[in-house]
């Protein structure tokens, strides 16, 4: 029997009340990006995900986007409501 891989998909890597992080490729854009947060995730309430950017004193000089350390052609985001 042959088992076909799956390319590896975007996911959601951790939660918080008013905060996201997901995995998902580095090709994304931030609009793809974003909407696979609120689209897997979706806030509840009436604000949607917003990526944290540059200059946002809860990403602690660190880039936007992180190096995903299990998966070379992915990088981590973070997201805020």
């Amino acid at each position: 029997m042959r088992t076909l891989s799956r390319p590896p998909r975007p996911e959601v890597t951790r939660t918080g009340f008013c905060s996201l992080q997901v995995c998902v490729p580095k090709s994304y854009t931030d609009k793809q990006a974003t909407d696979f947060a609120n689209q897997s995730h979706p806030t509840g309430i009436n604000s949607k995900w917003v990526m944290r950017k540059e200059g946002n004193p809860d990403l602690q000089d660190d880039p936007e986007r992180q190096q995903c350390q299990g998966r070379s052609d992915f990088c981590h985001i973070m997201f805020d409501c």
